[in-house]
């Protein structure tokens, strides 16, 4: 299920948007617009850009910061902490491979 876009006006008699998600929490909510115009025409730019937008970190990290608590699990060993290296290259050609394997494009063979 995908999530919704709310349309209220807000405590300064503004237009805004929300956006919720299918459990009704608020993942992201506008800034005003002066019209219910432009702020559908905002709801439609951020649908559109949604889906191919990019992601830029414009986080500060600290150089100080306290490294990852590890949990120590008395029934887990070595190897099964260990994530696999998976070379994807290699698989999505194995799949490509598989995929487009022979073709019969019609070809009728005498089976006798």
């Amino acid at each position: 299920m995908a999530g919704m876009f709310e349309l209220f006006i807000d405590s300064e008699s503004a237009f805004r948007f929300r956006l919720t998600a299918p459990d009704g929490t608020i993942m992201a909510v506008s800034k005003p617009f002066d019209s219910k115009t432009d702020a559908v025409a905002g709801i439609a730019a951020v649908c559109e850009y949604a889906g191919m937008g990019l992601i830029t970190d414009r986080s500060t990290t600290t150089t100080h910061s306290a490294p990852p608590q590890v949990h120590d699990d008395p029934s887990a060993t070595a190897d099964s902490l260990r994530v696999p290296k998976i070379d994807f290259h290699a698989r999505a050609r194995a799949v490509r491979r598989a995929v487009s394997g022979p073709r019969w494009a019609g070809a009728i063979h005498n089976l006798s």
